[in-house]
This record gives structure tokens, C-alpha cells and sequence, in this order.
């Protein structure tokens, strides 16, 4: 099964590009290779990633200032750079822009593959974690809050969820944009995964897709056979 992680590659020498794209994507993850920062920040503002790998030494606008603009348009995107650029006054410079890894070139390819999953599983682990402790969420054109188990939209329209609706909307929540699989909901919601139990997920899968109709931009895709996304434009 496909590990769902989606990574942008911005690396503009064509031999490191297209080896590390074609590497990754052997281990699974989707990739998306762009050769410069301007291409980079066109798909940035329609593309979700969980990972930006960028190139330092790039001609035209080099990996810094391509970070600031990701922290100023699409700040919650985590990025890493890899650079043959090893002088610490550098390292220290990719941190402070709020790089989660720096990387020297040359990188072995399954050095990297080991970075990024721990990288990816870190920051996973903390984004549920943060989110989790919130009583409260905003998701598209919606307000939602777990103890009233109410889900509000702009124009005043209030739907009053029963619990497994709502343990399964904030499951998906937790997880926006990321494939939450059968298995995990099943186990964790419904404490079985049985033909009869996933027949009754997909029911309830209808009503959230109902409740949220109102904001088109929120979509719960079904990933055929794996599980489902909850996607937010």
C-alpha cells in the first residue's frame, strides 16, 4: 500500500532531480518535481504536500528566499533543504527560516528515505496531538465543536451530529488531507472490522458528505479499497 505522503521536489540541477524523483516514488511517495522556485509556488497554490525539499544553490531565486515566500504563503507546509552548501553560518541561516532538516549534498538515497519517513512521523505525531486537545475546529465555511457535537455553517445552518458521526468527522479532521484507512477507522470507531461494519461506515460517510454539502471546496474522497480523505481547497 502506497504510504500517501506527497513531497515537492524543487531541485534544479536535471541528472539529482530526476534520480531523487524517480527514487522516491520506487519507495512510495508521490512526487512532484519542480526546477524552479517560481514553478515551485504556482503548484504550491493549488497542490498539498506534506514535505517541500529544496535546493539551496538555484539560479533566478535560490532556496532561502523560496523558503520565505512558502512561510508567508503556505506556512503551514514543512520544509527541508539540501544543499551542498555545508558552511555553518548556512545550516544555522536553513534553521532560522524554519527548515525541519538540513541536508549536505552529496545525500545517500536511502539515508534520505529515512529522514523523511522519521521526519513525516514526527510531525504527524504533533499535529494530532495539537489538534486533539482543541474543543473547537474550522473547517472551510464550517465551525465545528466537539462537546456540543455541532457542526455550524456561515450562514447559520446548525447539524446536530450523534457521537459516531462525530468521532468519525473529527478522525477525518485530524487527518485533513491525509488517507485515513478502513482498518484505523474501523478499529478505533466501530472496534471491528467486519464486511457489515464497513458497509455501515460508508452510510455514515454519506451523511458527513451531506452536512458539509453547503462548502463545495470540502470533499471526502474515497480511496478505493484503502479508506478515505477528507480534502479542503
Amino acid at each position: 500500500m502506497k504510504n500517501n505522503k506527497k513531497i515537492l521536489l524543487v531541485e534544479d540541477d536535471e541528472s539529482l532531480g530526476y534520480l531523487l524523483s524517480e527514487y522516491l516514488q520506487m519507495k512510495d511517495f508521490e512526487v512532484k518535481w519542480r526546477k524552479n522556485g517560481f514553478s515551485a509556488l504556482e503548484i504550491l497554490k493549488h497542490d498539498y504536500f506534506d514535505l517541500i525539499i529544496l535546493d539551496v544553490m538555484m539560479p533566478d531565486m535560490d532556496g532561502f528566499t523560496l523558503a520565505k515566500k512558502i512561510k508567508q504563503e503556505i506556512s503551514e507546509t514543512p520544509f527541508i533543504f539540501l544543499t551542498a552548501r555545508s558552511l555553518k553560518i548556512d545550516v544555522l541561516k536553513g534553521f532560522s527560516l524554519g527548515a525541519v532538516d538540513y541536508l549536505k549534498k552529496p545525500i545517500d538515497e536511502e539515508e534520505l528515505v529515512v529522514r523523511l519517513n522519521t521526519l513525516l512521523n514526527t510531525l504527524s505525531a504533533s499535529k494530532l496531538s495539537s489538534k486533539s486537545d482543541q474543543g473547537d475546529f474550522t473547517l472551510g465555511e464550517y465551525h465545528y465543536n466537539k462537546d456540543s457535537l455541532q457542526l455550524v455553517h456561515k450562514d447559520g445552518f446548525t447539524q446536530q451530529l450523534t457521537l459516531r458521526e462525530s468521532k468519525l468527522l473529527q478522525m477525518l479532521m485530524l487527518k485533513q488531507n491525509e488517507l485515513c484507512t478502513h482498518k484505523e477507522i474501523l478499529n478505533d470507531i466501530w472496534n471491528k472490522n467486519d464486511f457489515f461494519s464497513k458497509k455501515s461506515l460508508n452510510v455514515f460517510i454519506t451523511h458527513l458528505r451531506k452536512y458539509l454539502s453547503k462548502d463545495p471546496s470540502i470533499k471526502i474522497e474515497n480511496i478505493h479499497s484503502q479508506g478515505f480523505i477528507l480534502k479542503v481547497e
